[in-house]
């Protein structure tokens, strides 16, 4: 994807599965098929996962549907071939990867949009996203933090905790004009290897929900923002592709 995301999940991905471990992939899955299913109009099993990182949610997805994942992380990819053998899984970024196939169902979620430098990288993904969507397929986004709802100076810090390893993360947020700043500070102890430290910092777009909902709809789809949360706490963007071409 656009950003950070190349560099900030490259060094810390082995450790990502683990700092995320009780995160519910099984229970959102779930959630995220009931939305397919009940905005949907293609009736179709096709389901295309944006910034799929190690891929969890499409670990759960595959039982239902024919699955493809794009991410622009080598090492988050490397982790979610091991996880899925036989899919198709594409390093590209989201605002301009091309698949030669048009999809029921696609999903970008965790944020990943928030990686994006500007509002016109959103427009160039969001009009990506209806390229690669069947008439009548639904895209379901979860965006990053509402410039209102940003609190810089917040503090934050999980930790993974095993026999064999343990990993903390300590976050400080600040922001600088339309961009979030997120700093980030790992420290791991490994049986094996020690203990080592590191940082990576995370530049998210900060654009308020009306102006997302208005981007997709430029983008060709009909767009609403739900108050259905996944674990983030933050609602999810609906996007449509009309049946028939508007006249």
């Amino acid at each position: 994807m656009a950003g950070t995301r190349g560099l900030m999940f490259g060094r810390m991905a082995k450790y990502y599965d683990l700092l995320y471990a009780e995160k519910d992939y099984r229970s959102e899955a779930r959630g995220l098929i009931a939305l397919a299913q009940r905005f949907g109009l293609s009736q179709g099993r096709s389901w295309l996962d944006v910034a799929c990182g190690t891929g969890r949610h499409l670990e759960v997805l595959r039982r239902k549907y024919s699955v493809v994942g794009v991410d622009r992380s080598v090492d988050m990819l490397r982790i979610a071939r091991r996880r899925l053998p036989g899919v198709l899984l594409r390093r590209a970024d989201m605002r301009t990867f091309r698949i030669a196939a048009r999809f029921d169902v696609i999903t970008c979620l965790f944020s990943a949009i928030g990686h994006l430098r500007t509002e016109k990288d959103l427009e160039r993904t969001f009009a990506n996203f209806a390229r690669h969507l069947r008439p009548g397929g639904v895209v379901l986004i979860e965006p990053w933090i509402d410039p209102t709802e940003f609190r810089p100076g917040s503090v934050h810090m999980v930790s993974y905790r095993s026999p064999a390893t343990v990993v903390s993360r300590v976050a400080y947020s600040s922001r600088r004009g339309t961009h979030s700043i997120v700093r980030y500070h790992y420290v791991v102890a490994e049986r094996r290897r020690g203990i080592q430290e590191f940082e990576e910092t995370d530049v998210g777009l900060l654009v308020p929900r009306s102006r997302l909902v208005r981007a997709l709809r430029r983008a060709g789809l009909s767009a609403r923002s739900l108050p259905v949360a996944l674990t983030s706490g933050r609602e999810l963007l609906v996007g449509v592709k009309p049946m028939t071409p508007p006249t």
